[in-house]
């Protein structure tokens, strides 16, 4: 099969990470007649925060920060997308603007889904529609887990639950450093903290033996320790 063939939605088996995976294979089709695919640098912006989408995202490669900007203008970031991942789908749906911005930590490829296909097979096919829902209430228990996290965890656990997030959820390389570097003032946005803060923690992480750095680069060391801490344990 070509890569032509292969991007499209019928024959795409990043579809069973998503919603997508409800549909039929005639509704695939005519999304994927409609959809255009999109590269995306690192650092570019797919969207903006207050934006109205007339489409969703389907991350076909690469990782994005979704993100909120505060009262006193910081970035908190509120989630790592990945690959099969769709962007935009509750706005869209509830046809209000964007709350949070999208920009690229990686190289991406994206294929955007006109509104109006999504919503042809939101009436139509009622599996695609629970899939949907199951995916959104997902989305708010992640929400509120992390709400509970910044008001009872310490900088030092949330900064450890990032890191076992990340080493959990991103390939390794050759030397079984994380696949995925953020920079310090990432991961700061994702924890709630100062940038110096993180620094600090990150050192303390490193000289207590659970994590080992280089640059940007982090390996962990001992997983199992680290979420006992994580856990208070």
């Amino acid at each position: 099969m070509d890569t032509l063939e292969q991007g499209r939605c019928e024959n795409c088996i990043i579809r069973q990470l998503n919603s997508l995976k409800a549909l039929s294979k005639s509704e695939l089709k005519a999304i994927s007649d409609s959809k255009t695919t999109k590269s995306i640098k690192k650092g570019d912006t797919i969207f903006t925060e207050g934006e109205n989408l007339n489409g969703v995202f389907c991350v076909r490669n690469g990782v994005t920060k979704l993100s909120k900007l505060s009262a006193n203008g910081k970035d908190q970031i509120v989630k790592l997308a990945k690959k099969g991942e769709v962007l935009g789908q509750r706005s869209v749906i509830a046809n209000q603007k964007t709350n949070l911005a999208a920009i690229a930590l990686k190289d991406m490829e994206v294929c955007f889904i006109p509104k109006h296909k999504l919503n042809e097979s939101i009436n139509n096919n009622i599996e695609f529609t629970k899939e949907i829902l199951l995916k959104m209430t997902d989305e708010l228990k992640f929400a509120n887990d992390m709400i509970m996290d910044l008001s009872q965890k310490t900088v030092k656990q949330r900064v450890a639950q990032i890191l076992l997030y990340l080493n959990n959820s991103f390939d390794k390389d050759d030397e079984g450093f994380i696949g995925l570097y953020l920079t310090r003032n990432d991961i700061s946005d994702i924890v709630g903290t100062a940038k110096e803060a993180c620094i600090r923690t990150l050192t303390e992480l490193k000289n207590e033996g659970f994590i080992f750095t280089q640059g940007k680069r982090i390996k962990i060391l001992k997983p199992k320790s680290l979420l006992h801490f994580i856990n208070g344990i």
